[in-house]
């Protein structure tokens, strides 16, 4: 079993080692963090699919997001429909504080917190009726139900300056197709032009790139900011699942995910989940499942996808920064 919990043990190492030789340093949110700069995991995906085993990590809301990435979608509709609310902060937040919302002020949230019952309380019930809205009221979900110009679009249709668009992902899957050694199988979601002002969220993960060796399919990505406990384990999971999703559609095996680390930090508020995690063992990791059936990338729905033999230690949970 040791070779199957390699990459685990990739991940739990970058969380001993930021604890041990990361800086202290303010953040965006307020909270604090301990942050390195410059960190790159390697993980071997023939040895089995990259979902931490020492929590649970939830599949198919990391199946359900990347599907709407890959499809260019930027409203969060969709991902209500697939009861994935991974992105409701950012569009919720527009909502209550724009002209249109009328409850109670739900614009600090710094005081989200268990310990502050009251406004929690508020704030999800504030929250249903949002998502309530966006899944039934089609003129409230393009208002606030929209991102802005988040993955999915630059991935599917970058604009460009001559008032065009383009097609990255299917670009570099035809390159991949017909010339798999090529040095430029790069898709990129930081768009200058887009991030200060078309974006509820400026990418964290802003390119990836493919390389084809052997008839093994291996991706890198470069990821400028990563909240170790809640958010790579999801990057991990989804990188590797595009990368069986793209070689499955060009013919090939799986090889590599490299995940390259900017600003790789824990926030001060996640010490003691980490804490706990550290303290559980790796088990086996699972096997992913994409349905004979499935079509090309482009129509692959969440039917299709499954993981088997995962036997995780159970959920820990943690706030998330916004």
């Amino acid at each position: 079993m040791g070779n199957q919990l390699t990459s685990e043990n990739e991940y739990l190492q970058l969380l001993r080692h930021v604890l041990k030789d990361g800086a202290k340093k303010e953040d965006r949110t307020g909270t604090g963090t301990i942050s390195v700069f410059g960190y790159q995991m390697r993980f071997n995906l023939q040895e089995g699919f990259p979902l931490l085993t020492t929590k649970r990590v939830p599949f198919k809301l990391i199946v359900s997001e990347l599907l709407w990435f890959i499809k260019g979608d930027t409203n969060i509709r969709y991902l209500l429909q697939h009861n994935n609310n991974i992105w409701n902060e950012w569009a919720f937040k527009k909502w209550v504080e724009s002209a249109d919302y009328s409850g109670p002020d739900m614009t600090d949230f710094g005081l989200r917190s268990q310990t502050d019952e009251a406004f929690n309380t508020l704030y999800e019930e504030q929250m249903a009726a949002f998502k309530s809205r966006i899944l039934t009221d089609d003129a409230f979900a393009a208002k606030y139900g929209e991102l802005g110009n988040v993955y999915g679009k630059q991935w599917r249709e970058w604009q460009t300056t001559r008032g065009d668009s383009v097609d990255q992902l299917k670009d570099v899957i035809r390159t991949i197709k017909s010339n798999p050694d090529s040095r430029r199988l790069i898709v990129s979601a930081w768009n200058p032009e887009d991030v200060p002002t078309n974006m509820a969220l400026p990418p964290c993960h802003t390119m990836f790139q493919f390389y084809v060796s052997e008839g093994k399919l291996s991706c890198q990505l470069y990821q400028r900011s990563g909240d170790i406990f809640l958010g790579i384990p999801f990057n991990i999971a989804s990188y590797a699942l595009l990368t069986h999703l793209v070689a499955h559609e060009c013919g090939l095996e799986v090889g590599d995910f490299i995940h390259t680390l900017g600003d790789a930090h824990i926030y001060l508020n996640h010490l003691e989940q980490i804490n706990t995690q550290l303290e559980r063992e790796p088990r086996e990791l699972p096997q992913l499942k994409i349905d004979p059936s499935a079509g090309s990338i482009f129509d692959i729905g969440v039917e299709h996808l499954s993981i088997e033999n995962y036997t995780p230690h159970p959920t820990i949970k943690a706030p998330v920064a916004v």
